[in-house]
């Protein structure tokens, strides 16, 4: 593989992935690599932040949506907390992010989406008052 072409994946990748979990978050992961997890950062940077996060078929807004879905299904609630910042990020409003739940709630259980409504509440105080609220 031409490690030139993978390092502008990558940092493509740690772009998109600073725009849509936020700088701060990132840059802390980041530096908390180690020689074990490294290769998997590496790896979340180049594959998924480029090479699926900056494809043209869907917008980040549809991504986002999709993350909040699948998260909430597998229970993944770490991840979903960061993802909810991130659809904010992607411009989704607590709106739809709702509608994402309550679709959730349908097709993947009620304590699904009851823990999806939890997890958005906790991200939504965190972030404080917007003018989308």
């Amino acid at each position: 593989m031409d490690k030139r072409n993978h390092k502008e994946r990558h940092e493509a990748g740690l772009k998109t992935r600073r725009e849509v979990l936020g700088a701060e978050y990132v840059d802390r992961s980041q530096a908390a690599a180690d020689d074990f997890n490294r290769p998997f950062t590496e790896l979340l940077n180049t594959y998924c932040w480029n090479d699926v996060w900056n494809r043209p078929g869907l917008s980040r807004k549809s991504r986002s949506m999709l993350n909040l879905a699948m998260l909430s299904a597998l229970g993944r609630t770490h991840e979903l907390k960061l993802h909810v910042n991130g659809a904010l990020n992607n411009g989704l409003t607590k709106e739809e992010i709702r509608e994402v739940f309550l679709q959730v709630a349908i097709y993947c259980g009620v304590p699904a989406a009851v823990e999806s409504f939890r997890c958005a509440k906790e991200v939504f105080k965190e972030r404080g008052p917007s003018p989308k609220a």
